[in-house]
């Protein structure tokens, strides 16, 4: 790989430098460290080629929904760009320069570790979604990211500004041909000012044949909401290591998703909250359920600083594991410093439910539909805290056909 310097903000060529040092210096994470444990990565990013150009866009997939605006990446390339009412979408490198000082607050460390390093350094241009003060809109920016060069390295980039009181509704689909190899470390940052309110939805459709190791984080400042939605549905290894930086008072993060494994997928999510102001609140509600040699990992911390005083913090996941070879792993984490604080979390992990099902089946269903009624009925509460219901639909056949797929086989 090669660094191909973009005309961009100081902050950024700043952290560009730094990732080519990091990268430089950092190796390949293993099975070994903790926050990687349970993945075996089998490639070295030092191996890998970058596009030179986007290649040929996909269509329109299942997932696919109407905006009032949005962009479209491919391979880390920015085009197709529809500009809403109020907010402003751009490539980085032609964004305001007060914009992007703005969004330099959530940035993701170049040493975080080797993929971090590598999207800093090697990246191409990223994209900006700015709401101004006081803006507010009236439906979803729809961002469309796309790997759809096989063997190669993509490093998208999102970069979302929400200024005080705004209001910043924002869904981005990831995805990736059902056949081929590809490699994707997309990052997505969030900056959310006094007051503002994100609404954030991200599915991971990606085909079982990417490998996406995904990183975002989110700051949020006085009186600021953001609700997070994650669908964990393609990918051959899916995973997202996710912050959020609760530093003003007031604040409120709610994190709801779901995620399905089948065949051998890997979904592994780490989450990271960090309660740094008094009087906030967060809740993250995650359920999962895998077949077939599928895997899933869920690592929770919740962090309250001693400065976070009277705190009210929460994280459930659930998890259902549908065939012998499938396993789930849920480990849920507290760090409180603080005194003054409600906080808890709730971590399940098993097949389904005997007496549910002879309930079912006394009503006169046989074992085959009481045991789909199980699965989406496990999966209804997630799916109706999603924060944008015109995703519900097209995330609920999802879930739902591989379960159904998984019984019409026999693997099940």
């Amino acid at each position: 790989m090669s660094a191909r310097p973009e005309p961009e903000a100081r902050w950024l060529a700043e952290l560009r430098e730094q990732g080519l040092e990091a990268f430089a210096a950092l190796p390949m994470p293993t099975s070994k460290e903790e926050v990687w444990r349970y993945v075996d990565l089998d490639f070295d990013l030092a191996d890998l080629s970058m596009p030179e150009k986007a290649g040929t866009p996909l269509g329109e997939g299942r997932f696919t929904v109407a905006g009032i605006g949005g962009a479209r990446i491919v391979d880390g390339f920015v085009d197709d760009i529809v500009q809403p009412d109020g907010v402003t979408i751009t490539p980085t490198s032609e964004a305001d320069p007060a914009a992007l000082e703005a969004a330099a607050a959530s940035v993701i460390p170049p040493d975080l570790d080797k993929f971090s390093a590598a999207h800093h350094g090697f990246g191409t241009d990223g994209l900006l979604v700015h709401a101004g003060k006081g803006v507010a809109v009236d439906g979803p920016i729809v961002i469309d990211v796309q790997a759809v060069t096989p063997n190669a390295l993509s490093l998208p980039r999102i970069l979302l500004v929400a200024e005080a009181q705004s209001d910043l509704s924002v869904i981005v689909v990831y995805r990736s041909p059902d056949e081929g190899t590809f490699y994707v470390v997309p990052q997505l940052q969030a900056t959310v000012g006094d007051a503002a309110r994100l609404r954030l939805t991200t599915v991971q459709a990606w085909g079982y044949g990417t490998v996406s190791v995904g990183q975002q984080r989110t700051v949020l400042g006085r009186d600021a909401s953001v609700h997070h939605g994650e669908a964990g549905i393609g990918a051959g290894l899916g995973r997202l290591h996710f912050f959020v930086d609760i530093d003003g008072a007031g604040a409120h993060s709610e994190i709801s998703g779901l995620y399905f494994g089948e065949d051998d997928q890997l979904l592994d999510y780490r989450a990271f909250i960090n309660h740094r102001a008094p009087n906030t609140t967060s809740n993250m509600f995650l359920k999962g359920a895998v077949e077939d040699a599928s895997h899933s990992v869920f690592t929770g911390l919740i962090r309250i600083e001693e400065e976070a005083q009277r705190v009210n913090a929460f994280q459930t996941n659930r998890n259902l594991v549908l065939s012998d070879e499938a396993g789930a792993e849920s480990v849920p984490n507290l760090e409180i410093l603080a005194n003054d604080v409600k906080c808890g979390h709730g971590s399940t992990v098993g097949p389904l439910d005997a007496e549910q099902r002879y309930y079912l089946m006394s009503r006169g269903l046989d074992r085959i539909h009481a045991d789909r009624l199980q699965v989406r009925g496990f999966f209804e509460e997630a799916i109706g805290k999603l924060p944008h219901q015109e995703m519900a639909a097209a995330i609920r056949r999802a879930v739902n056909e591989k379960y159904v797929r998984a019984q019409e086989e026999g693997r099940l």
